[in-house]
């Protein structure tokens, strides 16, 4: 088996010919891979995963055991999906619902690598409730895939760390400021290898970052990014009812280092990203992926102001109407002002978030052809044009002297940019680190995190000390950078 530590190279090598000839990943060369957290995104990556020689699954963890009762985007999308990956059209047909749980991730790995061993059955994928039980039973175990909801992001990863377990793990990285550096700092001193599953080395953007190096805008001064996130419910109240926990559902273990409260479904499955306790919003869900390039390419640290603009709900108390106190929830809708200085040749630049289908004002470029801004999109704006593109920066488009000036993606550097191009099964190998590698995530968690406290306060701007990792003009603000945890569930 692969070595769980920093260089992980010590593989005893089994010849090809014992195991069936040229094509064949020996078992010795495969990653022995444990899932935690079984639900539909989970579910919904797994087959492509399952199609790589090199990943062997070996366990899988959730504290739900199989249920219907999940939340997608569609009545039977997942479900179809699912059911063509094993080769069984017809599987769960009969059963309405979302399926979801450890028990259905199981039988798909199984029903899988029977196919692709050419057997009726297979049985190696150890099921279970607890994490830490995993841990500690499945010493063979090379890297542990993360796919929890946000808040036990830290805790799963940080314990897998420990154990010298590689980690792959989804967004965000934790939603608690303090946490996240956790993180960061546990990846430093064991030195594992890890990767943050949305992060890029943002080809897409590189027609746009062209152009700003050419000095098509002048300097860069804003850069703003706009999402018609959330498509879920945000839900503007505390749930008062009180519905059993449903059968084989582990609620305590789900709640994980979050304070006990009655369970209510508002709270699980994909409905837990717009609760501050349990998510980090739109912002956390998408932001990631078109911002983490914008990052790492211009070097940005911990931004030394947050401040932000969220939505808010009114109410009437008997014939009076009140607004609304939510410190529980993301607001349907919010703008949010990251603020950077200086750094090298770089100016100080203002980054920022629309959600909620906000966007920024409309150019007058596109006001002159009368055209108005995608639902989602990217702007970069100079002292001399702007650079409009869509979320991931495609097809980009140059704005200057009132109207559109090209269409056209600019000469590159066609060098190399990066020191870090890596795949996440090479640099788990013991290959260089991938663009991903959690060292590198530092800014963005403590930018977002920042973010997700300045709503929950109200709208409130925070000044932020990087160094001491705290915020300066708002005392209350940092009992947000962290959470109150639950008895034997500290960080």
């Amino acid at each position: 088996m692969l070595a769980g530590g920093a260089a992980a190279t010590a593989l005893s090598i089994v010849p090809r010919h014992v195991l069936g000839g040229a094509g064949v990943v020996p078992p010795s060369e495969k990653i022995t891979l444990a899932l935690v957290g079984c639900g539909t995104q989970a579910l919904r990556e797994l087959p492509g995963l399952l199609d790589l020689p090199e990943i062997q699954f070996v366990a899988v963890c959730d504290p739900n055991k199989d249920s219907q009762n999940y939340v997608d985007w569609s009545r039977d999308g997942l479900r179809s999906s699912l059911a063509n990956a094993m080769g069984r059209p017809d599987w769960r047909r009969n059963r309405p619902g979302i399926p979801g749980g450890r028990d259905v991730a199981k039988e798909l790995i199984e029903t899988i690598h029977a196919r692709q061993r050419g057997t009726e059955q297979f049985n190696g994928c150890a099921a279970y409730a607890d994490f830490r039980e995993l841990l500690e039973k499945e010493r063979d175990v090379n890297a542990v895939w993360v796919m929890t909801p946000d808040h036990l992001h830290a805790t799963v990863a940080i314990a897998a760390m420990k154990q010298r377990k590689h980690v792959l793990l989804h967004k965000p990285l934790a939603n608690r400021l303090r946490e996240g550096r956790l993180v960061v700092e546990t990846a430093r001193q064991t030195k594992v290898a890890t990767h943050f599953q949305p992060a890029s080395d943002g080809e897409r953007l590189k027609p746009i970052l062209a152009w700003i190096e050419q000095g098509a805008i002048g300097t860069l001064r804003e850069i703003h990014n706009w999402s018609n996130r959330p498509v879920w419910p945000q839900y503007p109240n505390i749930p008062t009812e009180r519905p059993p926990v449903p059968p084989d559902f582990d609620w305590q273990l789900w709640l994980g280092p979050s304070l006990d409260r009655p369970y209510h479904p508002h709270y699980t499955h994909a409905l837990f990203r717009g609760w501050y306790e349990f998510g980090g919003g739109a912002l956390a869900d998408m932001g990631h992926y078109s911002l983490w390039p914008i990052f790492q390419h211009f070097e940005l640290d911990a931004p030394y102001c947050v401040e932000s603009t969220p939505s808010h709900l009114c109410t009437l108390d008997g014939n009076v109407a009140v607004r609304l106190k939510n410190d529980y929830s993301f607001p349907a809708a919010c703008v949010i002002r990251f603020r950077f200085a200086a750094k090298g040749n770089r100016p100080a630049l203002d980054l920022y978030w629309h959600d909620g289908s906000m966007k920024p004002p409309i150019p007058e470029e596109l006001e002159a052809e009368n055209k108005e801004l995608e639902p989602e999109g990217m702007m970069f704006v100079g002292d001399k044009g702007k650079i409009l593109g869509t979320f991931h920066g495609d097809n980009p488009r140059l704005l200057a002297g009132g109207k559109v000036v090209s269409t056209g993606a600019p000469r590159q550097d066609t060098s190399p940019r990066s020191r870090r191009a890596s795949s996440w099964i090479a640099a788990f190998k013991g290959g260089p680190p991938t663009y991903g590698d959690f060292l590198l995530a530092g800014s963005i968690t403590d930018a977002f995190n920042l973010g997700a406290v300045s709503l929950r306060l109200g709208g409130r701007r925070l000044l932020f000390d990087s160094a001491a990792g705290k915020v300066t003009n708002v005392a209350e603000a940092n009992k947000l950078l962290t959470r109150e945890y639950r008895q034997g569930w500290e960080l």
